[in-house]
């Protein structure tokens, strides 16, 4: 059987990061899609492109994916054939965080709407269309996934992981003293150690 990986890494990333996971994917060929846009309707036609070149190549296809990858991946794949997918520090409920950040920046939904674009002191540039296309394109995702999370995690609240994994078919780990990236000796020890044993 032939085997591959998809792997979608998260903003400031690259395509290369898969490089690091290849030792704990043995079996699995590994392939990191690039993209350089963070807005969703661009972002799906760059993954859309390697999932068509791939799935007629392979008999199975996984998928890994870290932060806004996930969302990415989700939002593009969710009627797509993967097997199984493996979320690094996820963004499940995109919505929900584009909401969190504008409390943080003490943004209404009126002047979002009333201004298009807002930056922020927190580097993010808040946009209307952007939440206006979560909300007009709802997620309906069905693959087996594992998730790997960290107690630490700025970004990405407890409560919206455990509301994600109430409602699909998930497993989740936790790294209590991890954070949202990966990046520590002991962090990515833990992240290979995980990655090994979800990839089955």
């Amino acid at each position: 059987m032939e085997k591959v990986i998809l792997y979608i890494h998260g903003k400031g990333g690259s395509h290369l990061e898969a490089e690091q996971y290849k030792k704990n994917c043995s079996d699995f060929d590994m392939i990191g899609i690039e993209y350089n846009d963070y807005l969703p309707w661009i972002v799906q036609n760059q993954i859309q492109s390697v999932y068509d070149k791939v799935c007629g190549r392979y008999d199975c296809i996984y998928l890994i994916a870290n932060s806004i990858g996930a969302y990415f991946a989700m939002h593009t794949l969710q009627n797509c054939n993967i097997a199984k997918a493996l979320f690094i520090s996820p963004v499940l409920d995109m919505e929900h965080l584009i909401l969190d950040m504008m409390s943080w920046a003490n943004v209404s939904e009126k002047d979002l709407r009333e201004k298009g674009e807002i930056p922020t002191d927190f580097g993010e540039t808040l946009s209307w269309k952007y939440l206006c296309f979560v909300r007009e394109n709802p997620i309906i995702w069905n693959v087996p996934t594992e998730i790997l999370f960290a107690g630490n995690d700025n970004l990405v609240s407890r409560q919206t992981v455990n509301e994600f994994i109430s409602n699909h078919n998930t497993h989740l780990t936790v790294m209590e003293n991890g954070e949202h990236w990966f990046h520590t000796d002991e962090q990515l020890a833990f992240l290979d150690s995980w990655m090994k044993k979800a990839i089955g």
